[in-house]
């Protein structure tokens, strides 16, 4: 069953985003994870099919990976441990939901990239750096960096994030939660581009959210699913092109070979589109998580 849109009879709606909605349940939040896809900020009319639980349940993955290492806001991903007000939309919410702390988040987004590919190709074809941070002469597409590097955004209720510098960053957030936050987003992604790659998958880059709960900054949102990084199958790999991926990357190919102009409405995918994206990103869920999809 695909979920495009989610309707809990009783439940305040709190807020909608491309793929997300999210209800007040008490003091907390349910985030509910439909199977809508956005491709260049435009929400395509035509679902994809398990993508929603794929993103819930690898961000309970790592949530619960990594909650040592930085808190988070994941409550439950289990119906069965959902309040009683929930139990009646158990069906709809099986696998897709998360219930969370409700927090303030930051206004920025913090990416971090150990490759080079996308949006940071082509700034560096341009500048020969990215978001202010000069990289060395002659690199290629989706070579690997010397090292990670950091780079926030700020986040727009619509159209295109704005890249920012840690200096402007420290300007919303404050000097010493960006130091630790940067500190934290390269030591997660580093942990977890190791973990990956010993399950045959790259994470070229990604991009966390973090928020304040009860004085204390912890991780918010998704955490290192497709939706929100760029996995590459590492058999696949190739310094110098654009390498498979187990992502939607599948699907904007597909939109750029149409020439469309990235306006409101999108185009109808095509059954095989639709079918290759959904099986990829079962593909990354099966491969990072060792089970089955629920």
């Amino acid at each position: 069953m695909t979920l495009t849109q989610v309707e809990l009879p009783g439940l305040k709606r709190t807020g909608q985003g491309k793929v997300r909605d999210i209800f007040e349940v008490g003091p907390d939040l349910l985030i509910v994870c439909t199977d809508r896809l956005s491709a260049f900020d435009v929400v395509l009319p035509d679902p994809i099919p398990d993508k929603g639980r794929v993103l819930t349940q690898v961000s309970a993955f790592w949530f619960d990976l990594f909650h040592e290492l930085i808190p988070n806001h994941m409550i439950a991903v289990d119906v069965a441990r959902f309040p009683e007000s929930l139990k009646p939309f158990a069906d709809v919410l099986s696998g897709r939901a998360m219930l969370v702390k409700r927090s303030t988040p930051l206004p920025v987004e913090c990416v971090v990239r150990g490759y080079l590919a996308g949006s940071a190709w082509q700034e560096y074809q341009e500048k020969g750096s990215v978001s202010g941070i000069g990289l060395p002469e002659g690199m290629q597409q989706a070579q690997k960096l010397p090292h990670p590097i950091f780079t926030p955004a700020t986040k727009a209720q619509s159209g295109h994030d704005v890249n920012v510098t840690e200096r402007e960053m420290a300007e919303l957030v404050g000097e010493a939660e960006t130091e630790w936050i940067k500190g934290v987003s390269i030591e997660v992604y580093l942990r977890a581009a190791e973990y990956a790659a010993e399950r045959g998958i790259i994470i070229a880059d990604t991009k966390f959210e973090f928020g304040m709960y009860q004085g204390e900054l912890i991780m918010i949102d998704e955490a290192l699913t497709p939706d929100s990084s760029r996995f590459w199958a590492a058999d696949q790999y190739r310094v110098g092109t654009s390498p498979a991926s187990f992502d939607k990357q599948f699907v904007r190919d597909y939109l750029q070979a149409l020439g469309w102009n990235r306006t409101p409405p999108g185009p109808r995918l095509p059954a095989e589109v639709i079918a290759g994206t959904s099986a990829r990103y079962r593909e990354a869920h099966r491969r990072i998580t060792g089970s089955p999809l629920r």
